[in-house]
């Protein structure tokens, strides 16, 4: 099976009409965060988000934990897919379904030691996807990914292993180390921001060279 590829901190449509072109099955729209690259205005995510095509998933990252604000900021935005950076309440899970039918839910894990898989397992049957990063929630200012650092890949293969829904791998992947990723973790996608931008602005040939990787 082809790993899926979700190109994150799109921030032009320019940026998402490139990214569609090499291959990405999904882009990542950051609202705001309380640290780390790429947030835009809910106003440009959603006109980004309009213009992606049918099949390409459109994420908005939010670090939101209530249910209202989320249900309010995907109405904004029209995405079709909403990633939690941070940990919700279980009952918020049951509202956003409740309120936001068709909508794709996607939990965040950032994998900082054993303990990550626990939460990933506890969470699997409340959302559609869960993605490894590498942030830090515990933080005085918040870590929730761009973080640009790898993490412990062994772990990331052994929640894999555990839960029954798609994985995806983000944290400091580029295209030097891509390739030993997806063999390790074997994930059902792969997703990365900094790793394919030189001075924050988007590079051809890093995009090109990562997609050859894959």
């Amino acid at each position: 099976m082809r790993t899926r590829v979700k190109i994150c901190c799109i921030s032009t449509i320019e940026e998402a009409q490139v990214v569609i072109r090499y291959g990405a099955s999904a882009l990542g729209l950051v609202s705001a965060m309380p640290s780390g690259p790429g947030p835009i205005s809910e106003e440009l995510i959603a006109e980004i988000a309009a213009v992606i095509p049918p099949g390409v998933a459109s994420f908005l990252l939010t670090s939101r934990q209530d249910a209202e604000s989320i249900i309010a900021q995907q109405k904004r935005t029209r995405v079709n897919t909403i990633q939690l950076v941070d940990r919700i309440s279980l009952h918020v899970y049951e509202a956003l379904r409740m309120a936001l039918p068709g909508i794709a839910l996607v939990q965040v894990t950032h994998v900082t030691g054993e303990e990550s898989l626990i939460e990933a397992m506890n969470v699997q049957e409340f959302v559609d996807a869960i993605l490894l990063d590498s942030g830090n929630p515990t933080l005085a200012v918040k870590e929730l990914g761009g973080t640009g650092r790898t993490h412990d890949w062994s772990i990331s293969k052994r929640i894999r292993e555990a839960v029954d829904i798609p994985i995806y791998l983000a944290g400091g992947l580029k295209a030097e180390n891509v390739a030993e990723a997806i063999q390790q973790v074997q994930p059902f996608g792969v997703d990365l921001c900094s790793g394919v931008r030189t001075n924050g602005k988007l590079d051809e040939e890093k995009l090109a060279e990562f997609f050859t990787r894959v």
